[in-house]
C-alpha cells in the first residue's frame, strides 16, 4: 500500500498546476490526474502547495556539547516544522566535529531520533582553533559532506589556502565563516546607525568582505568550490558577482533576516537582533535582495542558532549571537517577498530546494517521478503570528515574534513518511 497525496498545487514551469501523487516506498512512483486510489493511504492536499522538502545547508544543532540551547532530536523536530527534510549541521559543537568518532555519533543520533535528514560539516581545523588542518579524508569516509570553521573564519591565508588544496584533492567544498577578527573583534551589531546611536562597538562591513575577497583569490588558485556563508555585506556581494563573471568556483548563500531587517529595524538593545553577521545597512540588505534575484547568491539559508532565553537575557553586549530560523524561514519569505512581488514563488522555492541540491550535488530537492519522496505540504492561505512558545526548537530567539505570516507548512514526508504533520492535516486530511 502506497500514499496518494490528492489535488495539491505543484509548482509547473512557474504556474500552480493540480495533481496527484502517489508515493510507494520511499519514492514518487506518479504525478498525475485522479489517480486511482486503490488500497493507498490518501491525503487532502486540496487548495494546498506541494513542494520538494526544504534543504537548509546552514544550521546549528548543538548537539553534541550544547544539549541545553538545542539537540538533534528538537532541532529536527523544528525542520520539520518548517518544511524542511534536510539539514546541514555546522562544526562548532563540543567536542568540535573533527573527528570521525563525532561525525557517527551525529549520525547514529539522527538515525535514531531525527525528524529530518542530518548532513554533518566537518572542521577546517582542529577544535576551530586556526592552527592545525583536521584530516578532512577521514573526516570525508565517516560522513561530513564538506569542511568549514563555521562560528569563526580561519584567520591566515596560508591556512586557508592549505584548507582550500586539501579540500579540492578531496572533492569537498570549503564553506566559510568570513570574518577578520582584527576587525570585528568586540562588536555586537553593524558599524552603523544602531551602534553609533546606542554607543556600542561595532562590526564594520569590511571585517566580512575582505575575507571574501581574500578567499576567493585562493580558490582561484587551488580550484576549490568556496561557499559563502550568510552573506551580509553590499561589497560581498559585488565580490562575489566579479568571481562569477570570471568563471570562479564560488558560490554564496544568504539568510531570511538579512533580506528581510537592517540596523535601522532594530527596535531597543534587544538581544533577540543580534547574530552574526549582524544586520546590516539597507543599502546591503537591498545589495542581497539584488544579489538574491540575479543568482549572484544561490541560496537561502537559516543559520538557524538556537540560545537559551537566560543567554539571550545578558544584553546585546553579552548575549551569544544568533536567532532561530527553522519554523519561519518560508512563511516570512513568502509573506514578505513573494506576496510583495519582489520574488516570484518559483525563484523563491528553487532556491530552497533545487539549487542548493545541485550546488552540494545532493539527490534530493526535486518533485518528480522517480524521486525520493522529500516532500512539503504548506497552506498559503492561513496567517498565523510567530509565536516562539509553539516551536518544536528549544531555542525561542527570534526577533519575528508576532509577525503575521502566511505560507505556513502543515505536513513534512521524509522518504515517504510522514514525519509531521499539523492536527487539522492528521484528523481531516488523511483517509484509507
Amino acid at each position: 500500500m502506497g500514499t496518494i497525496l490528492r489535488n495539491g498545487q505543484l509548482l509547473i514551469n512557474g504556474e500552480l498546476v493540480t495533481k496527484d501523487i502517489l508515493i510507494e516506498g520511499n519514492t514518487i512512483e506518479k504525478i498525475a490526474d485522479d489517480l486511482e486510489t486503490a488500497d493507498h493511504k490518501v491525503i487532502d492536499a486540496a487548495g494546498k502547495l506541494v513542494t520538494p522538502g526544504f534543504i537548509d545547508m546552514h544550521v546549528h544543532l548543538r548537539e553534541p556539547g550544547f544539549e541545553a540551547k538545542e539537540t538533534i532530536a528538537t532541532g529536527t523536530a523544528s525542520a520539520a516544522r518548517g518544511g524542511f527534510t534536510t539539514v546541514a549541521c555546522m562544526p562548532n559543537t563540543r567536542p568540535v566535529i573533527d573527528t570521525p568518532e563525532t561525525v557517527k555519533q551525529i549520525l547514529s543520533k539522527t538515525e535514531a531520533e531525527g525528524s529530518a535528514r542530518v548532513l554533518p560539516i566537518g572542521a577546517i581545523t582542529v577544535r576551530e582553533l586556526g592552527k592545525e588542518l583536521t584530516d578532512m579524508a577521514a573526516l570525508k569516509e565517516a560522513g561530513v559532506i564538506a569542511v568549514s570553521d563555521d562560528g569563526v573564519g580561519v584567520q591566515t591565508s596560508k591556512m586557508m589556502k592549505d584548507a582550500m588544496k586539501m579540500a579540492t584533492e578531496l572533492g569537498l567544498p570549503v564553506i566559510a565563516h568570513c570574518e577578520d577578527d582584527s576587525l570585528a573583534e568586540g562588536g555586537c551589531v553593524h558599524e552603523g546607525i544602531f551602534s553609533e546611536k546606542h554607543g556600542l562597538k561595532g562590526i564594520p562591513s569590511e571585517a566580512e568582505s575582505i575575507h571574501v575577497g581574500r578567499d576567493i583569490l585562493l580558490a582561484e588558485a587551488t580550484g576549490a568550490h568556496y561557499h559563502v556563508c550568510h552573506i551580509s555585506t553590499v561589497e560581498s556581494v559585488r565580490l562575489v558577482r566579479e568571481a562569477k563573471q570570471r568563471g570562479a568556483r564560488v558560490t554564496a548563500e544568504v539568510c531570511p533576516h538579512h533580506l528581510l531587517l537592517c540596523d535601522e529595524d532594530i527596535p531597543a538593545l534587544d538581544a533577540n537582533y543580534k547574530m552574526n553577521p549582524p544586520l546590516r545597512s539597507r543599502r546591503d540588505r537591498d545589495a542581497l535582495i539584488e544579489g538574491l534575484k540575479d543568482g549572484t547568491i544561490d541560496m537561502i539559508v537559516t543559520d538557524h542558532a538556537p540560545h537559551t532565553t537566560e543567554e539571550k537575557q545578558r544584553g546585546m553586549e553579552l548575549a551569544p549571537f544568533g536567532i532561530v530560523g527553522l519554523e519561519t524561514a518560508f512563511p516570512l519569505l513568502y509573506t514578505k517577498l513573494v506576496l510583495t512581488g519582489a520574488f516570484t514563488l518559483q525563484e523563491i522555492v528553487e532556491r530552497m530546494t533545487k539549487v542548493p541540491a545541485d550546488v552540494f550535488n545532493l539527490p534530493w530537492g526535486t518533485l518528480q517521478e522517480g524521486a525520493v519522496a522529500d516532500i512539503a505540504v504548506i497552506d498559503l492561505e492561513i496567517e498565523k503570528e510567530v509565536n516562539p512558545e509553539e516551536f518544536a526548537s528549544k531555542g525561542h530567539n527570534t526577533p519575528f515574534t508576532g509577525w503575521k505570516l502566511k505560507g505556513w507548512p502543515v505536513l513534512t514526508m521524509l522518504e515517504g513518511q510522514v514525519v509531521w504533520q499539523t492536527d487539522e492535516m492528521n484528523s481531516e486530511g488523511a483517509r484509507q
